[in-house]
């Protein structure tokens, strides 16, 4: 037996090391004493010593696998509560919820009694990892709470969106600080109920003990500019500048946020020239505000301005950048870059690689797109429809197609806007029953919802094979009511059909919805016009003279040698429109000597035959395209954009002048891109 002195020292360091959790305990002391008046311990204090030194180097390795492991050894020990705040932060770093769960579990069965840190700790594992019930459960039996508590939970349900149950916390906790109305305000500002995350800042701003920091006044900006309230963002703005938080990059990158939101693109401006440090979130964020408005020159120039900083443009940057030229259809710029991408080197598994598909396909370079989403290692689904969105666009139904199955093998889940472009596919290349197919099998076989768009191309694809009855039918079995693109497309497909008694329906239903919509009234009158039905036609002129309703000018450009040329219906304004109208002329002689016959009856006005030829001969495409033909070299193709759908006597002659220039035109209309090559245009005529 060991002396009574000795005795009592190793008892005395036994309870002094579990009391200070920096080594290990025996599993209850009281135990021990009631077997043999003395501590019993499993193994000796070195072992413990070399377990500790393990574990902490496993978690310093981040090899939580093998700490886990390692602590789960030790059945019946208690290990030092070091061990569990190391293994508990590792899980939390990993977002590890089920190497967690065991962690707590081991916690449990060890018979250790957590104290408020690692309670804390084990609360914060539980919500960073959205297992929020877990998360309450472990707030519930936790016998001591501080502040740290509180705003763990509250922060849990506000980041899933549950923010009635995180309001409902907040207003039961004893104190609060800045981190908990900061938690609740964003958590309002993320999940859309930005009016509620405004209301709460008002009322912290009422209460003295509490002052905004960056992150509370950047939520509270970010309110306000979902809600789109200038005023409210001017307001806040003021009281930053009071409170000296206008030197903060966070700050000024939401003061840039919400005037650009709000539509004051020039204050947004002001201040991104203020800011002292520009990092890339600022300089995207303020060439996206440029975009957003329309304002493309600025926000190329300021792209430029970037480069030359010196600071490297991020993927968020490239994406907007080239989503802005497939919005213009500005290839040249997007080549550009393209080649600046590939020169400093970018991921090509970014969304910026997605963009650069979506590109080349808006601008109709679909095999560009091709070979671009060939070399991408591993496509997204924005890739994916991108291209068959281009290739149903550009003629190449069957391709689209194609490149759909590819899909489905390569185990992609298509969404809804894939089937858009599949639906259009089918349209343009007459596949009725195949699309009825695709259509049925959104919500049967995908289990995707049918949205308006589905509708949309389903009635396209009916009323343009005069399957009108079939149309209806969809129409009157839809869950929810029509819209303008549908009635439009059934709109359309009269017009081919010459179906007037549903054009009637379908214009009355549009003119409910946009009566300020110039198109649907030129198609409604073109219907009569094909009729010969000219009192009707001038009734229809004289509803857009009461209505004030003005028809857009059609208007075609063409780029020219790194410079935009732009027409308008029998324009004379060009240097070289004496040249132009000459070429018109002679080519018209060829094209009648071939059999091209004008389609006058899509003239308006009932005015003389040579009248209407007239007038349809110098529509804006025709001047573009000849444009195109005097001023580049023989067997340059012509590429040719239009702001409305070609007319049939448009596209009926650029076929013959394809044919006659032995050029490649194409035409990129308001719905789709026409190429026409050696008398013949890639829609065959369906469009």
């Amino acid at each position: 037996m060991k002396p009574r002195k000795l005795q009592i020292a190793t008892l005395f360091r036994s309870l002094t090391l579990r009391q200070n959790s920096s080594s290990f305990s025996t599993t209850t002391y009281s135990n021990q004493a009631t077997n043999s008046q003395k501590p019993v311990f499993r193994s000796s204090v070195n072992e413990y010593h070399k377990f500790e030194e393990s574990v902490q180097q496993f978690c310093q390795q981040k090899r939580l696998k093998d700490a886990i492991q390692l602590l789960e050894k030790k059945v019946n020990s208690q290990p030092p509560a070091a061990i569990y705040t190391s293994i508990l932060q590792l899980c939390i770093e990993k977002r590890a919820l089920n190497e967690g769960r065991r962690v707590h579990a081991h916690i449990k069965g060890s018979g250790f009694i957590p104290g408020l840190f690692i309670s804390n700790k084990i609360l914060d594992l539980y919500s960073k990892c959205d297992s929020i019930s877990d998360a309450h459960k472990v707030f519930d039996e936790m016998r001591e709470k501080d502040l740290c508590s509180w705003n763990i939970l509250i922060s849990g349900y506000s980041k899933m969106g549950r923010v009635v149950e995180a309001r409902k916390l907040f207003d039961e906790m004893p104190e609060r600080d800045n981190f908990s109305w900061t938690a609740m305000i964003s958590g309002y500002v993320k999940h859309n109920n930005p009016e509620n995350a405004l209301g709460l800042f008002r009322l912290m701003q009422r209460n003295d003990n509490f002052k905004c920091n960056k992150f509370t006044v950047s939520s509270a900006l970010s309110a306000s500019a979902s809600i789109q309230s200038l005023s409210l963002g001017k307001e806040i703005h003021g009281r930053i500048v009071r409170t000296g938080l206008d030197s903060d990059a966070v700050v000024w990158s939401a003061l840039l946020d919400v005037y650009g939101k709000c539509g004051s693109i020039d204050e947004a401006r002001h201040i991104f020239d203020k800011t002292m440090e520009k990092d890339i979130v600022c300089w995207t964020s303020m060439i996206d505000r440029y975009f957003g408005d329309g304002r493309f020159e600025e926000g190329y120039s300021m792209f430029y301005d970037l480069v030359s900083s010196g600071i490297r443009p991020n993927e968020y940057t490239f994406a907007g950048l080239l989503n802005a030229c497939a919005q213009q259809t500005t290839e040249d710029l997007g080549r550009q870059v393209h080649g600046y991408m590939t020169r400093i080197g970018f991921d090509p598994y970014s969304f910026a690689a997605s963009s650069l598909v979506h590109m080349y396909s808006k601008c109709g370079s679909v095999e560009i797109a091709h070979k671009v989403f060939k070399w991408l290692p591993k496509p997204d689904l924005v890739s994916w429809t991108s291209l068959i969105n281009g290739y149903a666009q550009n003629g190449q139904p069957h391709e689209a197609l194609h490149l759909f199955e590819e899909l489905l093998k390569s185990g992609t889940q298509p969404d809804h806007i894939t089937f858009v472009g599949i639906l259009s596919a089918c349209t343009h290349a007459g596949l009725v029953d195949k699309g009825l197919e695709y259509f049925h099998s959104i919500n049967e076989k995908y289990k995707l919802p049918l949205t308006s768009d589905h509708y949309a191309c389903v009635v396209d694809l009916l009323s343009r094979s005069g399957r009108f009855k079939e149309a209806e039918d969809i129409i009157k079995k839809m869950p929810e009511k029509p819209d303008k693109f549908l009635w439009a497309s059934l709109l359309g497909g009269c017009r081919i059909h010459r179906n007037y008694e549903l054009a009637e329906k379908a214009a009355e239903a549009l003119f409910a919805i946009e009566p300020e919509n110039a198109a649907t009234y030129v198609t409604l009158a073109n219907v009569y016009a094909t009729a010969g039905k000219w009192t009707e036609v001038a009734n229809v002129r004289k509803l857009m003279d009461e209505r004030r309703v003005v028809k857009k000018p059609g208007i075609s450009w063409i780029d020219v040698k790194k410079k935009v040329h732009i027409f308008l219906v029998g324009d004379q304004s060009h240097p070289r429109s004496e040249e132009i109208f000459e070429y018109l002329g002679q080519v018209l002689k060829r094209m009648k000597e071939e059999g091209y016959v004008p389609h006058t009856n899509y003239v308006l006005h009932d005015v003389e035959e040579e009248q209407k030829e007239q007038s349809l001969f110098y529509h804006s495409e025709k001047l573009a395209v000849a444009y195109g033909i005097i001023s580049t070299l023989p067997g340059t193709p012509i590429k040719v954009f239009k702001n409305l759908r070609t007319c049939v006597d448009c596209h009926t002659a650029i076929k013959f002048i394809s044919s006659i220039a032995e050029r490649k035109i194409v035409v990129r209309d308001s719905s789709r891109f026409h190429c026409f090559e050696a008398g013949q245009c890639s829609c065959n005529d369906y469009w």
